[in-house]
Order: C-alpha cells, then sequence, then structure tokens
C-alpha cells in the first residue's frame, strides 16, 4: 500500500494542482490531507494563487481517495465547500502490518502531545511547515512539510510512505528526510 501526504495547502490552487499531479504520478492508493486546506490564516502571508474554490473544486474530483484532518485554519466553513469529510481534530489509519498511523494536523496532538500509542505506530502531523521523518523514543514522528508556504530553509514538500518507509520529498523530485518503519 502507498500513501501520499500533503498539508497546508493554505488556498493556493497552484500549489494544490501541484500536489494533485504528484499525487497522480506517485501511484498512491490513498491521499492524507493534514489540514490547513482552504485558508491561509493570520499568521501567513497571502499566499500567491490564493483561490480557495478553486482549491476546493480540485480536491472534490479526489474525494473518494482523501482522508483528511481539520487544521486551525480550517472551519465549518469551509467544509460546505468540500466533498470528503475533513472536521476530524485526528484520525486513525490501521496499516496492513497492524501498525497505526495517528493523523492529526499538529496544533492539538502531535510528536509530543497525543493519546497512548503502541510502540512502532507513528504521529503524522503538519502545522510546522517543517518536514520531519524519525523515530523519537518508541513511535515515529513524520511531517510532509508544507505544499505551499515551507519554512526554515526547506523546499515546498509532501510525504510519501512506501515500502515501510516514510520520506519527505520535493516537488522536484529530492528525498529531504527518511525513516524505514522497523518491522
Amino acid at each position: 500500500m502507498k500513501l501520499f501526504f500533503a498539508s497546508d495547502i493554505h488556498g493556493c490552487a497552484e500549489s494544490t494542482r501541484r500536489t494533485l499531479a504528484a499525487f497522480e504520478k506517485s501511484g498512491a492508493d490513498h491521499f492524507i490531507l493534514l489540514g490547513d486546506v482552504l485558508n491561509h490564516g493570520p499568521r501567513n502571508a497571502l499566499p500567491a494563487g490564493y483561490a480557495p474554490i478553486d482549491v476546493a473544486d480540485l480536491l472534490n474530483e479526489y474525494a473518494t481517495q482523501i482522508t483528511a484532518v481539520r487544521g486551525n485554519c480550517d472551519s465549518d466553513v469551509d467544509q460546505m465547500l468540500l466533498s470528503f469529510p475533513m472536521m476530524a481534530d485526528y484520525n486513525l489509519v490501521l496499516l496492513p502490518s497492524g501498525r497505526r498511523l495517528f493523523l492529526t494536523h499538529g496544533h492539538l496532538y502531535n510528536a509530543e502531545k497525543h493519546p497512548p500509542l503502541r510502540d512502532g505506530d507513528v504521529v503524522v502531523s503538519g502545522h510546522t511547515h517543517l518536514p520531519v521523518a524519525e523515530k523519537q523514543g518508541n513511535i515515529y514522528a513524520f511531517n510532509p512539510g508544507s505544499v505551499t508556504i515551507p519554512r526554515g530553509e526547506h523546499q515546498a514538500s509532501y510525504g510519501m510512505l512506501e515500502e515501510n518507509t516514510l520520506k519527505v520529498v520535493t516537488f522536484e523530485g529530492e528525498v529531504i528526510c527518511s525513516v524505514e518503519l522497523a518491522e
């Protein structure tokens, strides 16, 4: 099973098109959307190509493939534009191996603050706009960065889970960081 992860679109239609093209090219089975979908938020500059209605229309074409969680910039009004549910603060994905992915945006739960998890489970979050793929104690932390507003010295990026490896990838194909999930 291949999973594709994206976070922090912040209403940018251009980033959404680029992200959906990368999803298509990846051959992933599912698209995991980690929040901050339509709005730029009060602390972020308005991104070039800001067009929340266009973003909703583009994503709605993939509604059957998307699993989403709510970000701190997402609201009930945003949900009215989307054909897939995205107002849950977290979601759980059970992998065929029995490992769980705890999906969350990162503003309420994250790798440091989460419900009880089993050894080897993964906290998957966005919010910080910083890529992370690492083992932290008995669990894994994974953040695909931001497709629109990357922070630090990083480029816009997305995440993949493929063959038991989590990796953060730029749109140019460079792997920023990765971690292999122990069996």
